[in-house]
């Protein structure tokens, strides 16, 4: 398994397959980023962080049934593993950590 650090991009990602469950897959993931994150990226990128998450031991995938929407063609599912889900616990408690050490006063903003 590759290193388990992962970026803003690879946790947007991580967290869209698990808000997809159980239908997260290229196109799904590459929409949903788009409209709960504004993140408009392209294919291309979308399955090179999968595939990354993947080979660190993140992710899983498998292949869906064969389709008529898609003319018989099937799916490349992608499913949160045990790791991907202690790897988002762990960033979110990070970032909570820190959000909450900072002080108030530090937050408070005047209008000049």
């Amino acid at each position: 398994m590759k290193g388990t650090h992962i970026g803003e991009l690879e946790e947007l990602v991580l967290l869209m397959v698990g808000v997809l469950y159980p239908e997260a897959y290229g196109v799904s993931v590459m929409d949903e980023l788009d409209k709960q994150a504004g993140r408009s990226l392209n294919i291309s990128a979308v399955h090179a962080v999968l595939t990354r998450l993947e080979d660190k031991g993140l992710l899983e995938s498998k292949m869906s049934e064969p389709t008529d929407a898609r003319g018989g063609r099937r799916k490349r599912i992608f499913l949160l593993t045990a790791a991907g889900k202690r790897s988002l616990e762990e960033t979110n408690e990070l970032r909570n950590q820190l959000y909450n050490r900072i002080p108030r006063i530090a937050l408070q903003f005047r209008m000049a």
